[in-house]
């Protein structure tokens, strides 16, 4: 169990029901009433929301996630299937859990699952990824602009200088999906 005045970023908890992840918290004292403020994560449905915690008498479960190193290997169509290097099980995921995530992984990639007490929550990728860019349109000389969009080889669409080129590898941030620097 953790009291409300020991949680920290990145602690995972139950709360209501919900395995939640902290992002944020802030001990507030207002009209001499001392509370927590706390930024969660859902870990099941990916939404974020923020909350008052009071009393230090309120405890809760700490939940401790495993990550497993598995390999990508093929997306299905609805399915994504992952096999664990070392004992060769192979396990699926549902496309719709992975939407972000899949605009950063390849065939073979190297990927972490995260779980708790057997369940697959998804996915966790590296900050950033090395991914070539498959579609854009060629500079122009004297363009005013210094950006243009580019389709990379697993779909995502994003800005990147006007000079780089198909068949350029770029680095991308896995956060928010935006140019990095050239690979």
């Amino acid at each position: 169990m953790i009291n409300v005045n020991d949680l920290k970023n990145g602690v995972v908890i139950e709360y209501d029901g919900k395995l939640v992840q902290i992002l944020e918290f802030m001990h507030v004292l207002q009209n001499k009433v001392a509370y927590v403020r706390v930024k969660m994560k859902d870990l099941r449905t990916g939404t974020v929301t923020e909350t008052a915690l009071k009393g230090s008498d309120t405890t809760f479960k700490r939940c401790y996630i495993d990550k497993r190193p598995m390999q990508y290997l093929y997306n299905s169509g609805d399915m994504y299937t992952f096999m664990d290097t070392e004992t060769y099980e192979q396990i699926d995921i549902p496309k719709e859990r992975l939407e972000w995530e899949s605009k950063f992984m390849k065939d073979g990639d190297e990927v972490s699952i995260t779980m708790y007490e057997g369940e697959i929550l998804g996915v966790s990728l590296a900050d950033k990824v090395t991914l070539e860019i498959v579609d854009t349109t060629p500079a122009i000389k004297g363009q005013a602009t210094d950006r243009k969009k580019a389709t990379l080889e697993t779909g995502l669409e994003l800005t990147v200088p006007a000079f780089l080129e198909n068949g350029t590898k770029i680095v991308v941030s896995t956060i928010d999906g935006t140019y990095v620097s050239r690979a």
